[in-house]
């Protein structure tokens, strides 16, 4: 059996102001009886990174 689930690639924009397009995982993070909705970056492994 396989599961699986798809997660939508958000359109934004990155640090040099280009239109750059990701997929989000959407996120709660919970603490207590608090909680907030937010979302993260998927790591896909698509992108290509340059470190210093």
């Amino acid at each position: 059996m396989v599961n699986f689930q798809r997660f939508a690639f958000i359109e934004g924009r990155d640090a040099f102001g280009d239109i750059d397009t990701v997929p989000q995982l959407p996120l709660t993070l919970s603490y207590r009886n608090s909680s907030v909705e937010v979302s993260g970056l998927l790591d896909t492994g698509a992108s290509v990174n340059v470190l210093p």
